[in-house]
């Protein structure tokens, strides 16, 4: 077939259409000696027809729309092999697939596209063929359809609640069913996109798929994959409305990691990210809870994500927010700090705590000064409360060892046991009695079984 730069103007859009035509045949390209010839022509076929389309002004006609889109489909719309393919291998996927794509979107982003016509072929059933797509193992494959889908969205304004719908159908169905899909990176790509683009005030549709599409997405095991795109959306939504600040932190607090390091320190990072455009009036709301888990997350034996929590004194805006409301903020973190201070096995971590304790001072001295005395205080009560449990709990395996003999109740201790006995509150004067065994009981159990409380000449089991 002649090129089309061959052929006069009248016939180019009939030699368009033979080459589109032309294309739609499909080879096994798994087979490399099979069928060389044809599949070299389909190849010079779609670079001829790409450089037609970039290059000739008016190239596209209302004649080759469908003809584009049933090429397009028959190429590209195929059944996805499993995901747990161990053979797969991108460089043995058709080399004309990579052609198909470029030729769709020079096609979608050519001057002479125009929608009203377009969208009579490309359609919802369309839109969820290539939705289906992103789940290619191929990152190239996805790559063309996050750029793909992104035009279609911007250029059919009919399809846009529809595509937005699809995608929350997708996430939801990934975070809570499947907990496997390749795609979510390039659709947060272009979420993140159309979320720049959402007019103010945002609308409550909107601000439900924060709450229960986007933020879920922090719980699966593979966010690695894909949080940076989702953090940048996160960010995108307050930075539209900071009111959904606290509601954020709510969330991201709920999905908190417990067991993995590197998920957490992936959470604090994208915290950092929200304070860094947080209102301060959205800040004082998130203070109790923001600066207990930073609390918890400066105690982690694990020093990347203690050192990733005091990284975040190093951030000069936060570090104002905290000065401003350094008496919210100081008897929050203080405790953890200086225990950290004493007995961190880390020496990196032991400084980076010297240095925040030393801001602390510097910003309010005459608390950092209460906080110290009282910890100190704390800390004798603790030692002393410890000291009264082991005390009793050696008295008590003296008598199992060397029980009374005589019937008469011996007092073990005339001590109060509140602090001992954690789950009952008793008042002042109760002591712990054991009777003596009167049945010649010689069970080492005897002693534990029997001990009471003397309460108003009464003997009440414990």
């Amino acid at each position: 077939m002649g090129r089309q730069a061959d052929a006069p103007t009248s016939d180019q859009s009939g030699l368009v259409v033979q080459k589109l035509q032309q294309c739609q045949k499909i080879f096994d390209f798994y087979d490399p000696v099979a069928q060389l010839k044809s599949k070299e022509i389909k190849r010079a076929a779609l670079n001829e027809l790409i450089d037609h389309i970039t290059t000739v002004k008016g190239a596209i006609t209302e004649l080759i729309y469908p003809e584009v889109i049933k090429m397009v489909s028959k190429n590209i719309f195929r059944v996805l092999p499993p995901s747990d393919n161990s053979e797969f291998d991108p460089e043995e996927d058709e080399p004309t697939l990579e052609l198909v794509y470029e030729l769709f979107l020079r096609f979608l982003e050519s001057p002479d596209f125009q929608a009203a016509i377009g969208k009579k072929y490309i359609d919802q059933r369309f839109v969820l063929n290539l939705l289906d797509l992103f789940d290619s193992e191929d990152p190239r494959e996805r790559d063309f359809l996050k750029t793909v889908l992104h035009r279609i969205y911007g250029k059919f304004l009919g399809l846009r609640a529809f595509i937005r719908k699809q995608i929350n159908n997708m996430f939801l169905s990934f975070v809570f069913e499947t907990d496997s899909f390749n795609g979510v990176g390039e659709l947060l790509e272009i979420l993140g996109s159309i979320i720049n683009g959402f007019a103010l005030p945002l609308k409550q549709e909107h601000k439900v798929f924060l709450v229960k599409v986007l933020l879920p997405l922090h719980k699966p095991r593979c966010l690695s994959l894909y949080h940076a795109q989702l953090a940048y959306c996160v960010v995108q939504f307050i930075e539209k409305d900071s009111t959904l600040t606290p509601q954020v932190f709510d969330a991201l607090l709920k999905f908190w990691p417990r067991t993995c390091s590197a998920k957490e320190v992936m959470f604090l990072g994208e915290v950092e990210e929200i304070l860094d455009i947080i209102e301060p009036e959205q800040f004082k709301k998130i203070i109790e809870p923001l600066f207990k888990q930073l609390a918890k997350c400066v105690s982690s034996p694990h020093f990347q994500v203690a050192e990733r929590a005091l990284y975040f004194w190093n951030n000069e805006y936060i570090l104002s927010l905290i000065e401003e409301n350094s008496s919210q903020v100081m008897p929050v973190m203080f405790p953890a700090l200086y225990r950290i201070s004493k007995e961190h096995w880390n020496q990196t971590i032991v400084a980076l705590v010297y240095n925040v304790l030393k801001t602390f001072m510097e910003m309010n001295g005459k608390l950092f000064d209460e906080l110290t005395a009282n910890y100190k205080l704390e800390r004798q009560k603790e030692k002393r409360k410890e000291k009264e449990r082991e005390d009793l709990w050696k008295r008590l395996a003296a008598v199992e060892l060397n029980p009374p003999k005589d019937r008469d109740p011996h007092i073990l201790s005339k001590t109060p046991l509140t602090n001992f006995t954690t789950k009952r509150e008793l008042p002042a004067g109760y002591g712990l009695i054991v009777p003596t065994n009167s049945v010649g009981d010689k069970s080492p159990n005897f002693s534990k079984r029997w001990i009471s409380f003397y309460i108003d000449d009464k003997l009440v089991p414990l």
